[in-house]
This record gives structure tokens, C-alpha cells and sequence, in this order.
């Protein structure tokens, strides 16, 4: 069952230019798996409330983490004007967007904010050399957008079995992407061996709909290998 507790901020991290992760420091970690997500509330204002997904990996021991794009929201606004030292009250886990144990093959479809509980995920990978095999199609307006753009380039570089591949809609020189948005044709190229993955869509649930279809109705993937995280606003 869900936890409710009060925590401290110990961190905040600007992402980019309009996302920001917060880290709380809330003693004894209450367990969750990688890919799960956590209730937010600011002030004790019910109206102050969001549900986030958890951007850490549970092997990251000395703190919980949520990332959120910050907009004109009041919750936004209240959010980015907290800093550390600060208290939120939290409750999770929450949600089934999660590892499920038997696929050594997988892949994610993903776009902007919707990359954080796929960090998540992909970052107890790394941590626990799971030998599990994936590939993250990430799509972004511009390079400037892409979030955990660092965290992403060293998990590379420390298990070869992660590869991840950018989709921008604007180019930039010696950045290397697809152009465009992801669509039957970039998820062929980029993932060849698509038919033997596993899929993990995250998104706005506009673009998890439109990926699902591409999945299911252009490349006759069965709904068994799609699992979808519909982020309902920001």
C-alpha cells in the first residue's frame, strides 16, 4: 500500500531550461520499483497536488527523485519557487510501468517529459548489469529540450547493451538524430529487431495513442508487447 510521509528537498536540479528533478531526503526509502510514480503535495494544499513519476532507480539509496517541466500552472509556479530545505508531503508507489522480468529484449518510445520513469528504469539496468537488452527512441523539438541528456550518454558508455537514439524535430550540426517525429519508418531503422522487443511507451497521451497505433496497426505488434504511461498534463 501507498506511504504518506513528509519530506525534505535536498536537491534541485535544473534539467534545462524549463524542467527541473527535485530530491528528497526521506530517511528510511520506502521500496519501489523502477518506472513507478508518486503523489506530490505542496503546502498541505489539496489543490497543490500532482502525480509524478519517480525519475531515481531504486538503487540510488540516498534519495527519491521526481522531475517535472515546469509551465504556467500554479502548481508549476509554486514548485519551482520551493528550494532546499523545504518540505513536501509525498505518497507512493503508485502505477505498473514496470520491468516485467521476463523480457531480455526491449525497447521505449518516448518524448520529452515523458522520458522520466524511463530513466528510471534504464538507470537500475545499468546499476544492476541486468544483461537486459534496449533501445530508447527519444523524440525532442531541439537538442536544448532533451532531459537527462548527460545521465543518458554515461549509461552508455558504461553498459554497451543501451543504446539510445534521438528524434528532433530542429537539428542541430554534428548532433546525431533522426529528423522528424517517430513514426513506422524510424522505429524500423532505428530498432531492426522490433518484432522480438518488448515496448514501453511514455508520453502525453496523445503521442503514447499514436505510437500504440504504429506498434499495433503498421507494424502488427500484439497489444502483449505494449505497455503504456499516459502523463495527463503538466
Amino acid at each position: 500500500m501507498p506511504a504518506e510521509i513528509e519530506a525534505g528537498i535536498k536537491e534541485i536540479i535544473q534539467r534545462n531550461y524549463n524542467v527541473k528533478s527535485f530530491r528528497l531526503e526521506i530517511g528510511d526509502i520506502l521500496d519501489f520499483k523502477a518506472g513507478q510514480f508518486l503523489s506530490v503535495c505542496i503546502g498541505g494544499n489539496p489543490k497543490l497536488k500532482k502525480y509524478l513519476s519517480i525519475s531515481s532507480s531504486p538503487t540510488e539509496k540516498c534519495y527519491l527523485e521526481f522531475t517535472k517541466k515546469l509551465s504556467e500552472s500554479d502548481f508549476s509556479r509554486a514548485l519551482d519557487n520551493l528550494k532546499a530545505g523545504d518540505r513536501l508531503t509525498i505518497r507512493y508507489p503508485f502505477g505498473k510501468f514496470i520491468l516485467d522480468g521476463f523480457s531480455s529484449k526491449i525497447a521505449f518510445l518516448s518524448g520529452g517529459i515523458g522520458i522520466t520513469p524511463i530513466r528510471s528504469i534504464c538507470k537500475y539496468i545499468v546499476d544492476k548489469n541486468l544483461g537486459t537488452d534496449a533501445v530508447l527512441v527519444y523524440s525532442n523539438r531541439s537538442v536544448r529540450d532533451i532531459i537527462f541528456k548527460d545521465d543518458f550518454e554515461a549509461m552508455q558508455k558504461n553498459y554497451p547493451l543501451l543504446r539510445v537514439a534521438h528524434v528532433l524535430c530542429e537539428t542541430e550540426p554534428g548532433f546525431k538524430c533522426s529528423v522528424g517525429l517517430i513514426d513506422s519508418r524510424i522505429v524500423k531503422n532505428e530498432i531492426p529487431d522490433y518484432r522480438q522487443r518488448k515496448f514501453y511507451l511514455c508520453g502525453p497521451p496523445q503521442m503514447v495513442e499514436a505510437m500504440r497505433k504504429i506498434l499495433a496497426e503498421e507494424l502488427g505488434l500484439g497489444e502483449e508487447k505494449i505497455v503504456r504511461e499516459n502523463f495527463q498534463g503538466y
